[in-house]
Protein backbone atom coordinates (compact mmCIF):
# COMPACT_ATOMS: atom_id res chain seq x y z
CA UNK A 1 0.00 0.00 0.00
CA UNK A 2 1.90 3.12 -1.09
CA UNK A 3 0.02 6.66 -1.32
CA UNK A 4 0.59 9.49 -3.51
CA UNK A 5 0.12 13.41 -3.61
CA UNK A 6 -1.67 13.80 -6.73
CA UNK A 7 -3.60 16.32 -9.31
CA UNK A 8 -3.55 20.57 -8.31
CA UNK A 9 -1.87 20.01 -5.25
CA UNK A 10 1.88 18.99 -6.80
CA UNK A 11 0.71 21.32 -9.86
CA UNK A 12 0.65 24.60 -7.76
CA UNK A 13 3.43 23.65 -5.52
CA UNK A 14 5.68 22.95 -8.78
CA UNK A 15 4.40 26.82 -9.72
CA UNK A 16 5.08 27.91 -6.27
CA UNK A 17 1.33 28.81 -6.04
CA UNK A 18 -0.54 28.13 -2.48
CA UNK A 19 -1.88 24.95 -1.66
CA UNK A 20 -5.45 24.91 -0.55
CA UNK A 21 -6.40 21.15 -1.12
CA UNK A 22 -4.42 18.34 -1.33
CA UNK A 23 -5.96 14.71 -2.74
CA UNK A 24 -4.29 11.56 -2.51
CA UNK A 25 -4.19 8.32 -4.56
CA UNK A 26 -3.68 5.35 -2.84
CA UNK A 27 -1.94 1.87 -4.57
CA UNK A 28 -2.22 -1.17 -3.44
CA UNK A 29 -4.82 -1.07 -0.90
CA UNK A 30 -8.89 -2.08 -0.88
CA UNK A 31 -11.81 -0.79 1.16
CA UNK A 32 -11.10 -2.84 3.81
CA UNK A 33 -7.77 -2.06 4.44
CA UNK A 34 -8.22 1.74 4.61
CA UNK A 35 -11.32 1.20 7.37
CA UNK A 36 -8.72 -0.87 9.23
CA UNK A 37 -6.70 1.95 9.25
CA UNK A 38 -9.16 4.43 10.74
CA UNK A 39 -10.24 6.01 7.08
CA UNK A 40 -13.88 7.18 7.09
CA UNK A 41 -15.31 6.34 3.93
CA UNK A 42 -17.01 9.24 2.02
CA UNK A 43 -17.26 7.99 -1.66
CA UNK A 44 -20.12 7.20 -3.74
CA UNK A 45 -19.36 6.76 -7.24
CA UNK A 46 -16.30 5.00 -6.02
CA UNK A 47 -13.93 4.43 -2.60
CA UNK A 48 -12.71 7.98 -0.71
CA UNK A 49 -12.15 8.17 2.55
CA UNK A 50 -11.33 10.81 5.14
CA UNK A 51 -7.55 10.46 6.98
CA UNK A 52 -8.42 10.01 10.66
CA UNK A 53 -6.20 12.93 11.62
CA UNK A 54 -6.08 15.04 8.60
CA UNK A 55 -9.15 14.92 7.18
CA UNK A 56 -7.52 15.17 4.20
CA UNK A 57 -9.22 12.68 0.80
CA UNK A 58 -7.87 9.64 -0.05
CA UNK A 59 -9.03 7.86 -3.26
CA UNK A 60 -8.23 4.43 -4.04
CA UNK A 61 -5.85 4.11 -7.66
CA UNK A 62 -8.68 3.61 -10.31
CA UNK A 63 -9.64 3.28 -13.84
CA UNK A 64 -12.61 4.41 -15.49
CA UNK A 65 -14.28 3.82 -18.65
CA UNK A 66 -17.64 5.87 -20.51
CA UNK A 67 -20.98 4.27 -20.24
CA UNK A 68 -23.21 7.15 -21.17
CA UNK A 69 -24.23 10.54 -21.92
CA UNK A 70 -22.97 13.88 -19.79
CA UNK A 71 -20.20 13.91 -16.87
CA UNK A 72 -21.81 11.36 -14.96
CA UNK A 73 -21.79 8.48 -17.21
CA UNK A 74 -19.18 7.02 -16.14
CA UNK A 75 -18.39 3.34 -14.07
CA UNK A 76 -14.78 2.98 -11.80
CA UNK A 77 -12.83 0.14 -11.33
CA UNK A 78 -11.04 0.04 -8.40
CA UNK A 79 -8.61 -2.99 -7.20
CA UNK A 80 -4.88 -3.61 -5.68
CA UNK A 81 -4.18 -3.82 -9.48
CA UNK A 82 -4.43 -0.33 -10.80
CA UNK A 83 -0.90 1.25 -10.95
CA UNK A 84 -0.24 5.22 -10.35
CA UNK A 85 0.43 5.12 -14.47
CA UNK A 86 -3.33 4.21 -15.02
CA UNK A 87 -4.89 5.78 -12.10
CA UNK A 88 -3.03 9.28 -13.64
CA UNK A 89 -4.01 8.46 -17.09
CA UNK A 90 -7.74 8.87 -16.68
CA UNK A 91 -7.02 12.82 -15.68
CA UNK A 92 -7.47 15.57 -17.83
CA UNK A 93 -4.40 17.59 -18.74
CA UNK A 94 -0.89 16.36 -18.13
CA UNK A 95 -0.22 19.12 -15.45
CA UNK A 96 -2.61 17.59 -13.48
CA UNK A 97 -1.45 13.85 -14.05
CA UNK A 98 1.82 14.96 -12.17
CA UNK A 99 2.10 12.75 -8.59
CA UNK A 100 4.79 13.15 -5.75
CA UNK A 101 5.33 9.86 -3.29
CA UNK A 102 6.28 10.61 0.26
CA UNK A 103 10.00 11.17 0.12
CA UNK A 104 8.97 14.09 -2.50
CA UNK A 105 10.16 12.26 -5.77
CA UNK A 106 8.50 13.15 -8.26
CA UNK A 107 6.47 10.64 -11.12
CA UNK A 108 5.24 12.02 -14.03
CA UNK A 109 4.71 9.52 -16.91
CA UNK A 110 3.22 12.26 -18.94
CA UNK A 111 5.42 15.02 -20.04
CA UNK A 112 3.47 17.69 -17.33
CA UNK A 113 6.66 19.06 -15.87
CA UNK A 114 7.77 20.22 -19.54
CA UNK A 115 3.78 21.42 -20.30
CA UNK A 116 4.55 23.18 -17.00
CA UNK A 117 7.57 25.26 -18.45
CA UNK A 118 6.36 25.76 -21.44
CA UNK A 119 3.04 26.95 -20.17
CA UNK A 120 0.87 24.74 -22.16
CA UNK A 121 -2.66 22.57 -21.90
CA UNK A 122 -2.42 19.30 -23.15
CA UNK A 123 -4.69 16.28 -22.64
CA UNK A 124 -3.33 13.28 -21.23
CA UNK A 125 -5.22 10.93 -23.65
CA UNK A 126 -7.93 10.76 -26.18
CA UNK A 127 -10.32 9.83 -23.70
CA UNK A 128 -10.07 13.30 -22.78
CA UNK A 129 -13.06 13.71 -25.04
CA UNK A 130 -15.72 11.50 -22.78
CA UNK A 131 -16.36 14.09 -20.39
CA UNK A 132 -17.58 17.00 -21.55
CA UNK A 133 -16.95 18.93 -18.59
CA UNK A 134 -13.40 19.61 -19.60
CA UNK A 135 -14.14 22.43 -21.89
CA UNK A 136 -14.63 23.95 -19.28
CA UNK A 137 -12.22 23.44 -17.27
CA UNK A 138 -9.65 23.16 -19.10
CA UNK A 139 -10.85 27.31 -20.49
CA UNK A 140 -10.87 27.83 -16.75
CA UNK A 141 -7.25 26.61 -16.57
CA UNK A 142 -6.62 29.32 -19.26
CA UNK A 143 -8.17 31.60 -17.28
CA UNK A 144 -6.70 31.40 -13.71
CA UNK A 145 -3.34 30.38 -14.66
CA UNK A 146 -2.92 31.85 -17.98
CA UNK A 147 -1.36 28.91 -19.95
CA UNK A 148 -2.01 28.54 -23.68
CA UNK A 149 -4.06 25.48 -24.73
CA UNK A 150 -2.53 23.11 -27.22
CA UNK A 151 -3.40 22.57 -30.57
CA UNK A 152 -4.40 19.11 -30.77
CA UNK A 153 -6.04 19.73 -26.98
CA UNK A 154 -7.79 22.22 -28.99
CA UNK A 155 -9.34 19.94 -31.62
CA UNK A 156 -10.89 17.27 -29.18
CA UNK A 157 -12.52 20.49 -27.20
CA UNK A 158 -14.06 21.40 -30.70
CA UNK A 159 -14.86 17.86 -31.13
CA UNK A 160 -16.59 18.24 -27.62
CA UNK A 161 -18.35 21.50 -28.45
CA UNK A 162 -19.44 19.91 -32.11
CA UNK A 163 -21.88 17.31 -30.01
CA UNK A 164 -24.49 17.13 -28.49
CA UNK A 165 -22.41 16.27 -24.50
CA UNK A 166 -22.56 20.07 -23.41
CA UNK A 167 -26.30 20.03 -23.13
CA UNK A 168 -25.97 17.06 -20.53
CA UNK A 169 -24.08 19.72 -18.11
CA UNK A 170 -25.64 20.03 -14.93
CA UNK A 171 -26.17 23.87 -14.97
CA UNK A 172 -24.09 23.94 -11.28
CA UNK A 173 -21.45 22.59 -12.81
CA UNK A 174 -21.34 25.00 -15.23
CA UNK A 175 -21.99 28.14 -13.37
CA UNK A 176 -18.92 26.77 -10.72
CA UNK A 177 -16.59 26.70 -13.86
CA UNK A 178 -18.05 30.31 -14.76
CA UNK A 179 -17.44 31.44 -11.15
CA UNK A 180 -13.75 29.97 -10.92
CA UNK A 181 -12.99 31.29 -13.66
CA UNK A 182 -14.34 34.87 -12.65
CA UNK A 183 -11.82 34.58 -9.91
CA UNK A 184 -8.49 33.58 -11.58
CA UNK A 185 -6.06 36.36 -12.73
CA UNK A 186 -7.17 36.23 -16.68
CA UNK A 187 -11.07 35.45 -16.64
CA UNK A 188 -11.48 36.77 -20.33
CA UNK A 189 -9.62 33.93 -21.56
CA UNK A 190 -11.71 31.68 -20.48
CA UNK A 191 -14.44 33.60 -22.76
CA UNK A 192 -12.08 33.22 -25.27
CA UNK A 193 -11.09 29.66 -24.86
CA UNK A 194 -15.19 28.69 -24.61
CA UNK A 195 -15.19 30.71 -28.05
CA UNK A 196 -12.28 29.53 -29.94
CA UNK A 197 -13.82 25.95 -29.72
CA UNK A 198 -17.31 26.70 -30.35
CA UNK A 199 -18.55 26.23 -27.01
CA UNK A 200 -19.74 29.84 -26.40
CA UNK A 201 -22.67 30.04 -28.28
CA UNK A 202 -23.97 26.95 -26.86
CA UNK A 203 -23.30 27.55 -23.36
CA UNK A 204 -23.98 31.47 -23.21
CA UNK A 205 -25.34 32.39 -26.53
CA UNK A 206 -25.99 35.89 -25.36
CA UNK A 207 -22.56 36.59 -25.32
CA UNK A 208 -21.42 35.15 -28.15
CA UNK A 209 -24.09 37.35 -29.79
CA UNK A 210 -22.37 40.33 -28.84
CA UNK A 211 -19.21 39.59 -31.72
CA UNK A 212 -19.85 41.15 -34.87
CA UNK A 213 -22.33 43.36 -33.33
CA UNK A 214 -21.30 47.24 -34.15
CA UNK A 215 -21.68 50.18 -31.90
CA UNK A 216 -21.41 53.96 -32.37
CA UNK A 217 -17.79 54.87 -33.08
CA UNK A 218 -17.95 58.06 -31.56
CA UNK A 219 -18.34 56.15 -28.14
CA UNK A 220 -16.97 52.73 -29.16
CA UNK A 221 -13.59 53.20 -30.97
CA UNK A 222 -13.58 49.23 -30.61
CA UNK A 223 -16.59 49.12 -32.38
CA UNK A 224 -17.19 45.48 -31.70
CA UNK A 225 -19.54 44.78 -28.99
CA UNK A 226 -18.21 41.49 -28.07
CA UNK A 227 -14.87 42.96 -28.38
CA UNK A 228 -15.85 46.27 -25.75
CA UNK A 229 -17.11 43.21 -23.65
CA UNK A 230 -13.46 41.72 -23.75
CA UNK A 231 -11.96 44.68 -23.12
CA UNK A 232 -14.34 45.71 -19.65
CA UNK A 233 -13.80 42.52 -18.84
CA UNK A 234 -10.12 43.01 -18.60
CA UNK A 235 -10.69 46.65 -16.83
CA UNK A 236 -12.76 44.69 -14.41
CA UNK A 237 -9.62 42.33 -13.23
CA UNK A 238 -7.25 45.43 -13.08
CA UNK A 239 -9.93 46.91 -11.00
CA UNK A 240 -11.26 44.60 -8.62
CA UNK A 241 -10.59 40.81 -7.37
CA UNK A 242 -14.87 40.63 -6.67
CA UNK A 243 -16.26 37.86 -8.99
CA UNK A 244 -19.72 39.55 -8.48
CA UNK A 245 -18.38 42.75 -10.15
CA UNK A 246 -16.63 40.73 -13.23
CA UNK A 247 -19.94 38.41 -13.86
CA UNK A 248 -21.68 41.77 -14.40
CA UNK A 249 -18.84 43.68 -16.14
CA UNK A 250 -19.50 39.95 -18.56
CA UNK A 251 -23.52 40.26 -18.75
CA UNK A 252 -23.65 44.43 -18.66
CA UNK A 253 -24.34 44.48 -22.67
CA UNK A 254 -26.26 41.64 -23.78
CA UNK A 255 -28.99 43.76 -24.68
CA UNK A 256 -27.25 44.66 -27.58
CA UNK A 257 -27.35 41.54 -29.06
CA UNK A 258 -30.53 42.00 -29.69
CA UNK A 259 -30.80 45.25 -31.28
CA UNK A 260 -32.53 45.34 -34.42
CA UNK A 261 -30.10 45.13 -37.13
CA UNK A 262 -32.20 48.67 -39.00
CA UNK A 263 -31.11 50.17 -35.85
CA UNK A 264 -27.69 49.61 -35.68
CA UNK A 265 -24.88 50.88 -34.47
CA UNK A 266 -27.42 52.62 -31.94
CA UNK A 267 -28.61 50.78 -29.22
CA UNK A 268 -31.25 52.77 -27.55
CA UNK A 269 -33.20 50.45 -24.97
CA UNK A 270 -30.56 47.83 -24.35
CA UNK A 271 -30.30 48.40 -20.61
CA UNK A 272 -33.52 47.33 -20.22
CA UNK A 273 -33.83 44.35 -22.47
CA UNK A 274 -30.03 43.47 -21.02
CA UNK A 275 -31.36 43.33 -17.47
CA UNK A 276 -34.46 40.86 -18.67
CA UNK A 277 -31.90 38.59 -20.49
CA UNK A 278 -29.28 38.27 -17.23
CA UNK A 279 -32.39 37.23 -15.23
CA UNK A 280 -32.87 34.28 -18.20
CA UNK A 281 -29.36 33.66 -17.74
CA UNK A 282 -29.18 33.44 -14.03
CA UNK A 283 -32.24 31.32 -13.78
CA UNK A 284 -30.78 28.89 -16.47
CA UNK A 285 -27.68 28.26 -14.39
CA UNK A 286 -29.07 28.86 -10.97
CA UNK A 287 -26.73 31.73 -10.97
CA UNK A 288 -27.24 33.40 -6.85
CA UNK A 289 -29.28 36.71 -6.55
CA UNK A 290 -26.84 38.83 -5.31
CA UNK A 291 -24.42 38.33 -8.59
CA UNK A 292 -27.93 38.49 -10.41
CA UNK A 293 -29.05 41.61 -8.68
CA UNK A 294 -25.55 43.49 -8.72
CA UNK A 295 -25.48 42.43 -12.56
CA UNK A 296 -29.02 43.39 -13.67
CA UNK A 297 -28.49 46.74 -11.99
CA UNK A 298 -25.14 47.21 -13.65
CA UNK A 299 -27.07 46.87 -17.06
CA UNK A 300 -30.18 48.88 -16.04
CA UNK A 301 -27.83 51.96 -14.69
CA UNK A 302 -24.67 52.00 -16.45
CA UNK A 303 -25.40 54.55 -18.71
CA UNK A 304 -26.75 56.84 -16.04
CA UNK A 305 -23.56 56.41 -14.21
CA UNK A 306 -21.66 57.63 -17.04
CA UNK A 307 -24.12 60.45 -17.10
CA UNK A 308 -24.29 61.47 -13.55
CA UNK A 309 -22.83 64.35 -12.95
CA UNK A 310 -24.93 66.07 -15.71
CA UNK A 311 -28.18 65.32 -13.80
CA UNK A 312 -29.98 67.49 -11.23
CA UNK A 313 -29.81 67.01 -7.75
CA UNK A 314 -33.22 65.38 -7.87
CA UNK A 315 -32.05 62.98 -10.61
CA UNK A 316 -29.09 62.33 -9.02
CA UNK A 317 -31.34 60.97 -5.94
CA UNK A 318 -34.08 58.88 -7.81
CA UNK A 319 -30.98 57.02 -9.13
CA UNK A 320 -29.58 56.42 -6.11
CA UNK A 321 -33.03 55.42 -4.66
CA UNK A 322 -33.53 52.95 -7.66
CA UNK A 323 -30.25 51.49 -7.41
CA UNK A 324 -31.47 50.76 -3.50
CA UNK A 325 -27.85 52.35 -2.42
CA UNK A 326 -29.12 53.40 0.89
CA UNK A 327 -29.77 49.89 1.69
CA UNK A 328 -27.25 48.05 -0.25
CA UNK A 329 -24.10 49.92 0.16
CA UNK A 330 -21.60 47.39 -1.02
CA UNK A 331 -23.77 46.31 -4.04
CA UNK A 332 -24.04 50.21 -4.81
CA UNK A 333 -19.92 50.30 -4.25
CA UNK A 334 -19.68 47.22 -6.97
CA UNK A 335 -21.82 48.96 -9.15
CA UNK A 336 -19.71 52.07 -9.27
CA UNK A 337 -16.57 49.51 -9.99
CA UNK A 338 -18.51 47.94 -12.38
CA UNK A 339 -19.20 51.00 -14.34
CA UNK A 340 -16.09 52.40 -14.81
CA UNK A 341 -14.60 49.10 -16.30
CA UNK A 342 -17.38 49.62 -18.97
CA UNK A 343 -16.01 53.20 -19.34
CA UNK A 344 -12.60 52.23 -19.39
CA UNK A 345 -13.11 48.94 -21.73
CA UNK A 346 -12.75 51.35 -25.00
CA UNK A 347 -9.82 51.71 -27.35
CA UNK A 348 -8.16 54.34 -26.37
CA UNK A 349 -10.02 55.04 -22.88
CA UNK A 350 -8.18 52.42 -20.58
CA UNK A 351 -6.13 54.60 -18.41
CA UNK A 352 -8.39 57.72 -18.83
CA UNK A 353 -10.02 58.58 -15.32
CA UNK A 354 -13.65 58.16 -14.69
CA UNK A 355 -14.36 61.11 -11.88
CA UNK A 356 -18.32 59.50 -12.33
CA UNK A 357 -18.04 57.69 -9.90
CA UNK A 358 -16.79 59.78 -7.31
CA UNK A 359 -18.93 62.54 -7.90
CA UNK A 360 -22.22 59.60 -7.41
CA UNK A 361 -20.29 58.35 -4.15
CA UNK A 362 -19.87 61.84 -2.80
CA UNK A 363 -23.78 62.12 -3.64
CA UNK A 364 -24.48 59.21 -1.66
CA UNK A 365 -22.66 59.98 1.35
CA UNK A 366 -23.94 63.65 1.16
CA UNK A 367 -27.43 62.19 0.91
CA UNK A 368 -26.54 59.61 4.04
CA UNK A 369 -26.49 62.65 6.69
CA UNK A 370 -29.91 63.04 6.59
CA UNK A 371 -30.69 61.26 9.82
CA UNK A 372 -34.51 60.56 10.16
CA UNK A 373 -34.25 60.30 13.68
CA UNK A 374 -33.32 63.70 13.88
CA UNK A 375 -36.31 64.54 11.81
CA UNK A 376 -38.83 62.57 13.49
CA UNK A 377 -37.43 64.63 17.28
CA UNK A 378 -39.11 67.11 15.18
CA UNK A 379 -42.46 66.15 15.13
CA UNK A 380 -42.70 64.41 11.44
CA UNK A 381 -43.93 61.24 11.15
CA UNK A 382 -45.37 59.03 7.72
CA UNK A 383 -45.23 60.74 4.52
CA UNK A 384 -44.19 63.89 5.75
CA UNK A 385 -41.27 62.46 7.06
CA UNK A 386 -40.56 60.85 4.08
CA UNK A 387 -40.74 63.86 1.93
CA UNK A 388 -38.83 65.65 4.65
CA UNK A 389 -35.54 63.23 3.90
CA UNK A 390 -35.91 63.45 0.59
CA UNK A 391 -36.01 67.44 0.42
CA UNK A 392 -33.14 67.36 2.62
CA UNK A 393 -30.79 64.59 0.82
CA UNK A 394 -31.42 66.70 -2.53
CA UNK A 395 -30.35 69.77 -0.57
CA UNK A 396 -27.52 68.23 0.51
CA UNK A 397 -26.55 66.72 -2.93
CA UNK A 398 -27.45 69.98 -4.52
CA UNK A 399 -24.83 71.88 -1.68
CA UNK A 400 -22.16 69.38 -2.54
CA UNK A 401 -22.43 69.60 -6.60
CA UNK A 402 -21.75 73.67 -5.81
CA UNK A 403 -18.94 72.34 -4.01
CA UNK A 404 -17.88 69.76 -6.37
CA UNK A 405 -14.90 70.52 -8.18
Amino acid sequence: MQTYLVGGAVRDKLLHLPVNDRDWVVVGATPEKMLNKGFRPIGKDFPVFLHPETKEEYALARKERKTGRGYKGFIFHTSPNVTLEEDLQRRDLTINAIAEDKNGVIIDPYGGLEDLKEKILRHVSPAFVEDPLRVLRISRFAASLGFKIAPETMVLLKSISESDELKFLAPERVWTELEKALSGKYPARFILALQSCGALKKLFPEVQALFGIPQTKKFHPEIDTGLHTIMSLNQSTRLSNDPMVRFAVLVHDLGKGTTPKDKLPSHHGHEERGAKIIAKLCERYRIPNKYRDLAMNVSKFHLDCHRIQEMKPETVLKKLEQLDAFRRTKRFEQFLIACEADAKGRAGFENREYPQAEYFQKAFKAASEVISLTLQKQGLKGKALGQEIKNKRIENIKHMSTHHP
